[in-house]
């Protein structure tokens, strides 16, 4: 088996890829894996973050994006819940797996994997994508994008980059040849 990681700063086009290289062969998605658990936290620390029994992400995004000890708290709970999961995933019997971790480097799970993809925008894109996607004004959306690193390491990291500040043909055209390239390692 194949593990190849997808990763990119937030509103890089993590989910874009995701969707193209999913035509083919399946995805995961880390982000879906962490938000079911935290909708089965029944607490964070006293903090008033759940309607209706269900996690407000939007509440506690604004909680740890300005208290750093604090997501340091969330992510010492998530992180090891993830990386179980993804090893769940590696158990199964699949020639290629392909699992988009946004915080890969940031965790250490990079070493789970046999290659990284990493999909790089222009921060001025990211900005515009962010604050139109979660209706965040900038002060909120340059929040979460200064929280993590910036790409340059992250690239030299990663074995693989899609740039993705074009159109969608060529975001197309970067992910075929990336997976092509992954089929005949």
């Amino acid at each position: 088996m194949l593990k190849a990681a997808i990763t990119g700063n937030i509103a890089s086009g993590k989910s874009q890829i995701e969707r193209l290289i999913s035509e083919k062969y399946p995805v995961y998605d880390t982000d879906k894996i962490a938000h079911k658990i935290l909708d089965n936290l029944k607490e964070f620390y006293g903090y008033d973050v759940f309607i209706n029994g269900k996690i407000d992400r939007k509440k506690l995004g604004e909680l740890v994006f300005s208290n750093p000890d604090l997501k340091k708290k969330l992510e010492e709970i998530i992180h090891p819940q993830v990386k179980r999961e993804i090893l769940k995933i590696f158990e199964q019997n699949l020639p290629y797996v392909f699992i988009s971790v946004p915080l890969l480097f940031e965790t250490g799970f990079d070493r789970l994997f046999d290659k990284i993809i990493f999909v790089s925008a222009d921060s001025s894109i990211r900005l515009e994508r962010l604050m139109k996607r979660n209706n965040f004004s900038e002060s909120e959306a340059l929040l979460r994008i200064n929280s993590q690193a910036g790409e340059e390491e992250k690239i030299q990291k990663s074995d693989f980059v899609i740039y993705n500040n074009s159109s969608l043909n060529e975001l197309e055209r970067q992910v075929a040849i990336v997976i092509n390239k992954i089929e005949n390692l």
